[in-house]
């Protein structure tokens, strides 16, 4: 019995100390496994970071290059100035004048889009007048030329900066061409009647917005590359002197003369202006004669009958003739 006991003891003890040693085993496989990833983890970082770090300067060596085309693109941006101006220039011959300019114009490039010519009469020598649009870079070189032509009177020229309105309208046209294509190709794959019907309502409309701003392009680009001036050409004003006074006696004569003339034509004109008025005077002053007339007849009275003729007087008495009517003559 004891003897069994023993045995007992001695076989757990001995399964004991076996599973002692295999868990020590354990550790120390599970401690080197540990060492080992621990080591390739450490190199797949180190790698990591190595890779990642080229990547990094990559990407920053991509971002400066980025911001340095972005400052080189603002600082080369060209500016679009529309310029415009007006010449007023005097020359001998306006016609002449024009033609050369014309020439000088076309020789740089340029255009003439409006011209107007005024021919010379007894009073004016003539004019005309052009409406130039000369490329902007060669602007000046042409008004030299121009200048030679005559005296210039006055010259002006004015600019307006209209960089913004171009880099928004190329903007949007970038913007709307896109979108267009996306719609076409949203209807190409289109199959129901409605959504194809929906879509070109919405290119149709896409594609008439995106010729209106192409339009409002052109019109720019125009205006930027070609300056408008206006060229006028007149000459010097026709002046007639005339003698005021006669030198001899037919030319006094003949001033005097003319002098009557006039005076005679001019009352005749004053007279002719006066006349129905003075007729219609004549008119009113009869119509008031023959009223005041009429009123006066009115209000006199009636004549009164004739007075019984008056008595003859008496038949003086006879005389006596003893009778003395005073004293006697001295004798």
């Amino acid at each position: 019995m004891n003897a069994v006991q023993g045995g007992t003891r001695r076989t757990g003890r001995g399964a004991g100390r076996a599973w002692v040693i295999a868990g020590l085993i354990g550790m120390a496989g599970v401690l080197a496994g540990c060492s080992g990833s621990a080591s390739d983890s450490a190199g797949s970082y180190a790698n990591d970071a190595a890779d990642g770090g080229e990547e990094y300067y990559d990407e920053a060596d991509s971002m400066s290059e980025a911001s340095a085309a972005a400052d080189s693109s603002t600082t080369t941006t060209t500016r679009s100035i529309i310029v415009t101006g007006e010449m007023y220039m005097t020359v001998e011959d306006p016609i002449a004048a024009a033609d050369k300019a014309t020439s000088i114009v076309e020789g740089a490039g340029g255009r003439i889009d409006a011209r107007s010519e005024t021919a010379a009469d007894e009073w004016d020598g003539g004019s005309a007048w052009l409406t130039l649009r000369i490329p902007s870079d060669k602007l000046d070189a042409a008004v030299e030329d121009l200048r030679a032509l005559g005296t210039v009177d006055e010259f002006s020229t004015s600019a307006a900066d209209v960089t913004t309105e171009v880099i928004d309208l190329d903007a949007k046209i970038s913007t709307l061409r896109a979108s267009t294509d996306r719609i076409e190709a949203l209807l190409a794959d289109a199959e129901k009647i409605a959504d194809i019907i929906s879509l070109e309502d919405e290119l149709a409309s896409r594609q008439a917005e995106l010729q209106s701003l192409e339009a409002q392009q052109r019109g720019l680009d125009d205006q930027v590359s070609l300056s408008t001036i206006d060229l006028s050409l007149t000459t010097e004003p026709v002046v007639i002197i005339e003698e005021d006074s006669p030198s001899n006696f037919w030319d006094g004569l003949v001033s005097g003369w003319n002098g009557l003339i006039t005076f005679l034509s001019a009352a005749l004109v004053i007279l002719g202006v006066l006349l129905p008025w003075l007729a219609l005077a004549a008119l009113i002053a009869v119509g008031v004669i023959l009223l005041v007339r009429a009123r006066k007849a009115r209000k006199a009275p009636a004549p009164a009958s004739a007075a019984p003729a008056a008595a003859a007087p008496a038949a003086p008495a006879a005389a006596d003739p003893f009778e003395t009517t005073g004293p006697p003559e001295p004798r």
